[in-house]
């Protein structure tokens, strides 16, 4: 066992890990950070996206001793300092973008990720950057309406696929 010391959401937060714990265990298990997702244990499906030193990153894809030191951002840093629903959130709610909720936490941190580097993405560069995350529910359209509502762009033109 090591410890491992991180900023997540902007708090210096610290726990025990072998050197095989996954970023999403350690963040699920020792954190208590549960809206990070475990969907398939194969980096294929998104669920477990995070944010470390800025960046998109697969939870499930990095051990916890490699994120020690890092900035972490999860989906429980989304929200606004209030704890109402950030912008990205709020247009997934009020767009639809989610059924059963399990893939929203990764689409959430992916689509912050994309504004960041890209504020207004069209739509084929939104599908084309949510290829690494799964959901089974929606069908995607009311996901892409959502982030393209987030970034101010107009969702009626967005072609249902």
């Amino acid at each position: 066992m090591a410890t491992v010391t991180m900023t997540v959401n902007g708090k210096a937060r610290t726990g025990e890990a072998e050197g095989r714990t996954l970023l999403v265990s350690f963040l699920r298990e020792e954190l208590k950070l549960t809206g990070t997702h475990v969907g398939c244990d194969t980096s294929q499906c998104g669920a477990c996206v995070v944010h470390v030193n800025g960046e998109a990153v697969k939870a499930c894809t990095m051990f916890a001793q490699e994120a020690d030191g890092a900035e972490v951002r999860t989906i429980e840093g989304m929200a606004n300092t209030d704890g109402s629903l950030g912008t990205i959130q709020q247009a997934f709610q009020d767009y639809h973008g989610l059924q059963c909720g399990f893939c929203t936490p990764g689409m959430v941190m992916s689509a912050a990720a994309l504004l960041k580097d890209n504020p207004k993405p069209s739509e084929q560069e939104i599908r084309n950057y949510l290829q690494g995350n799964i959901c089974r529910c929606t069908g995607y359209h009311n996901i892409v309406k959502a982030i393209m509502a987030a970034s101010g762009q107009d969702v009626t033109a967005v072609a249902a696929e």
